[in-house]
């Protein structure tokens, strides 16, 4: 198979406060599934791990998910943290998730003050995970894998 470069890999976090896993292990199976690499910080990351990890790894992107509904004033602290660094300004970074208290109320200045903070793209409400793979969606995907019968998986050809 003929590739011209590999997919780069997404780091994925959760924001400070956020204690769930289960979005970000969902996240991270789905993004797979999608051929991207996908490295998983996980719950409760501080905002200097993931400006640490950032720089020493170099991702392609950035994706921030949160289903706590603190995930707006998290993550406008990380991206702001993320931002300051001279090698990660131009990092793309996404959010998405529960990101406030109140649904939708206030949910459009939310996205709004997140962009503005340094965030390409803010992902919430019921169309989010079609938007964010759309929004992902690697340049030469890996051909999707099956399962072997050893329990493993191999590639489609």
């Amino acid at each position: 198979m003929n590739r011209t470069a590999e997919p780069s890999t997404l780091l994925l976090s959760g924001v400070s406060s956020d204690s769930h896993t289960w979005n970000l292990v969902y996240l991270e199976l789905l993004l797979r599934e999608h051929g991207h690499r996908v490295r998983n910080l996980g719950a409760c990351v501080p905002v200097g791990l993931v400006v640490d990890t950032a720089r020493r790894e170099r991702p392609g992107t950035l994706v921030v998910s949160s289903v706590n509904g603190h995930g707006a004033d998290d993550g406008e602290r990380l991206i702001r943290a993320l931002r300051a660094v001279p090698l990660l300004a131009a990092l793309p970074a996404v959010i998405g998730g529960k990101l406030g208290t109140t649904g939708h109320v206030g949910a459009a200045e939310r996205r709004r003050r997140l962009r503005r903070a340094g965030f390409d793209d803010v992902f919430e409400g019921p169309d989010a995970l079609p938007r964010l793979l759309d929004h992902l969606r690697p340049a030469d995907p890996a051909p999707p894998r099956r399962a072997t019968a050893g329990g493993g998986t191999a590639r489609r050809d």
